[in-house]
């Protein structure tokens, strides 16, 4: 028996355990707690979604359909392995299922059979919808395994379960088939095996590309009537270092007004003369930095 994490104790639970997760409009104030108690918490239930596609599937899970209103679940786990919150508090994802089961998973120990459907299971487990098919044919990425062992973990340690905390929706009421294309037993193994250690800790960002400049095309290039969203993309660089000297733009083709604005910039730079005559150099172009276009 536990009481039920607050939104901000979960999603520190699952980052902790080293789970990108991303946080979907409303879902920390997003239940069904109107229609029936939420808690004590036994368990985790995995699901698989039947339909394809992260965005769909999360906004499936957030809104519900016309037979059942969401949330549908408390996280989609989507095929890249990202966790999707949809919803905090009691969801619509277990539904009847067996009582007897229910006492097995309380005491961690094998699970009987599911024959019956005579307990409400949306007040005492957490659900994970998982993007998938259920076809059997619907492939299930290393990635999105290893974050379902992960999500399952994280809560196990929030709560000190054991990994026997963890069911499938098929486990629990009879005639469902969910999750298809694995077994539980299997990825029962995987969270006992993870929660032997530590956890990985919160995911790192992914690094930014960096950026990358277009190389200097030459100084015949910057010749009169020459159209280029190259240019037009010089132009923003010159006003964004205050020497922009365009009454209208700056657009593609080259003109005078371009040529103003980059004599600016290359006394700005320190030339003179000659050398600051508004017609790029190598030198003065690549310390532009003007973006790829």
């Amino acid at each position: 028996m536990a009481t039920p994490l607050s939104a901000s104790a979960l999603l520190k639970a699952l980052r902790d355990e080293g789970l990108h997760v991303v946080e979907h409009r409303s879902w920390r104030t997003h239940n069904r707690n109107h229609k029936g108690p939420w808690g004590p918490v036994h368990g985790v239930m995995i699901h698989h979604t039947v339909s394809s596609g992260t965005q769909h599937s999360v906004e499936l899970c957030y809104n519900g359909h016309a037979n059942l209103p969401g949330p549908l679940c408390h996280g989609v786990i989507a095929k890249d392995g990202s966790v999707h919150l949809v919803g905090n508090g009691r969801t619509n994802h277990a539904g009847l299922g067996d009582d007897d089961v229910l006492r097995a998973v309380i005491n961690e120990t094998a699970l009987p059979a599911d024959n019956e459907a005579n307990t409400d299971g949306n007040r005492y487990f957490y659900g994970f919808e998982c993007v998938n098919l259920g076809n059997g044919s619907d492939p299930w990425p290393a990635a999105q395994l290893e974050a379902i062992e992960k999500a399952s973990a994280a809560l196990c340690r929030a709560h000190g379960w054991t990994y026997r905390s963890v069911i499938g929706h098929k486990e629990w009421q009879p005639g469902k088939p969910d999750p298809r294309g694995f077994t539980m037993d299997s990825m029962r193994a995987r969270i006992r095996q993870r929660l032997g250690g530590r956890p990985d800790g919160p995911a790192k960002p992914p690094v930014p590309p960096k950026p990358s400049y277009e190389p200097f095309p030459g100084a015949a290039f910057f010749a009169a009537g020459r159209n280029s969203p190259v240019i037009t993309a010089m132009g923003k660089r010159l006003v964004a270092e205050g020497c922009g000297r365009y009454t209208v733009g700056p657009g593609p083709a080259w003109g005078e007004a371009d040529r103003k604005s980059y004599a600016a910039w290359q006394r700005k730079l320190g030339y003179s003369g000659s050398d600051a005559d508004g017609i790029p150099g190598r030198t003065s172009w690549d310390k532009l930095k003007v973006p790829n276009v």
